[in-house]
């Protein structure tokens, strides 16, 4: 078997295993790209190190760790409950102000599960308290949380934009945000118009329908109900990231550390705990997905795999091909490693033929993250979790019945979207 062939296999395995067992695939990804790099393509371990991705390592560390620090000060909190309350009465716009303030904490830094993991009881709880659609209210909430993903402070945004810039294919980082941005708003509203009328959560007699009780949790003890000095100390902090990053273009990682760092100054007694938040998990996962694609580049995999991807047909077909793919794949596996694997896939096609480098960037991105509604990824499995008032099974079904929805249609959209039309992006 050719080196090309067992890395291609040593890949599948990694996908299959990380699937069925509870395993982060980093982990073994770090393990494959030692043990094929240094028996099937004779790499050195100075080869193989090559191939961390440092700059993104040390912009994911950053921007969770600010994120960790503002969370456990309740910042992130008083911006959910300011989001909230802008209700008032107006039921319909509790899952838009949710899509919302989704999409804010996502564009911000906040780890996609961990914005659907702080929006997804509170939305459920609306849905329950104000015999709205919990199927609707639980997938604009995740699609709030997609629609900011890939902003260029954001983990996956600048997963993909740190990618694509090692290679002569250029992508703007607010053509990629704003075509996320614009497909999960349509979306949520295509969601909206088809849900929100349709049978609502039966509600178990006693339950009332206040807007009081679907207010959120009272503040956890030692919090006070108006802004503290570390809170708006914290939205300055953000605010000096997001300008840093993106007016002055500086690193965000290095940004996101050295305001964590001052924050951390004037809060030491919570400073330890907010390490911890760490998103050490996905680190580990896009760490070891990169080394190992690294391997795969150095190796030729890549090439060969794009070679035959493009004798397959026109480019157009192959591109729709390899929406579909990752749709499919990344229902029941990582969106983030299915990402770092198929864009390397991609950009020889992007340079042998006239599509849009930009345009088949944002559709793949797309396509692999609008299907985590699945009840097997964790965003689906946090709004399945959190519904109340609703027959499990039946509801289980009915997210079911939207995924094969999403998977089957969202990458043609995407596709004929971004590829077919030709923007000029």
């Amino acid at each position: 078997m050719s080196a090309e062939a067992i890395s291609i296999a040593a890949l599948l395995v990694m996908f299959l295993v990380g699937t069925v067992l509870p395993i982060n695939i980093g982990i073994l990804a770090f393990v494959a790209t030692f043990v094929v790099g240094t028996s099937a393509l004779g790499m050195t371990e100075d080869e193989i190190f090559a191939g961390f991705p440092v700059n993104l390592f040390v912009t994911i560390v950053g921007v969770t760790y600010l994120f960790s620090i503002a969370r456990r000060n309740g910042t992130i909190d008083l911006l959910v409950t300011a989001g909230v309350r802008l209700v008032r009465g107006k039921v319909a716009l509790i899952p838009w102000v949710l899509f919302v303030v989704a999409s804010v904490l996502t564009a911000f830094g906040t780890f996609t599960p961990a914005a659907v993991a702080i929006l997804a009881p509170i939305g459920m709880n609306f849905a329950f308290q104000h015999r709205l659609n919990p199927l609707m209210m639980g997938m604009m909430v995740i699609s709030g949380a997609h629609a900011g993903a890939f902003s260029p402070i954001a983990v996956s945004g600048a997963l993909v934009l740190d990618m694509v810039e090692d290679t002569s294919v250029s992508v703007s980082a607010p053509t990629l945000f704003f075509a996320s941005f614009g497909f999960n708003l349509l979306l949520s509203a295509l969601t909206f118009v088809l849900l929100h009328w349709r049978a609502r959560a039966r509600v178990p007699a006693g339950a009332t329908g206040s807007t009081a009780a679907a207010e959120p949790a009272e503040p956890a003890e030692g919090t006070t109900t108006g802004v503290t000095w570390r809170q708006a100390l914290t939205l300055v902090a953000l605010l000096v990231l997001v300008v840093g990053a993106l007016v002055f273009e500086l690193q965000i990682g290095f940004l996101a550390l050295a305001a964590g760092a001052v924050l951390a100054l004037v809060d030491m007694k919570n400073q330890e705990k907010a390490v911890e938040g760490i998103g050490w998990s996905t680190i580990l996962l896009v760490a070891g997905m990169m080394t190992y694609v690294a391997m795969l580049e150095h190796a030729g995999t890549i090439e060969m795999i794009s070679e035959h991807a493009a004798g397959v047909g026109a480019p157009l077909v192959v591109a729709l091909l390899l929406c579909f793919t990752v749709a499919v794949t990344s229902a029941f596996a990582s969106s983030t490693a299915i990402l770092t694997a198929i864009i390397p896939i991609a950009v020889p096609l992007l340079l042998a033929s006239h599509l849009s480098p930009a345009g088949l960037i944002a559709a793949l991105a797309i396509s692999t993250t609008i299907v985590d509604v699945s009840p097997f990824s964790t965003n689906g499995a946090l709004v399945l979790s959190n519904a109340r008032g609703v027959d499990r099974q039946g509801f289980y079904r009915q997210v079911m019945s939207y995924t094969a929805g999403i998977v089957g249609l969202g990458p043609v959209l995407a596709w004929g979207t971004l590829v077919l039309v030709p923007w000029s992006f």
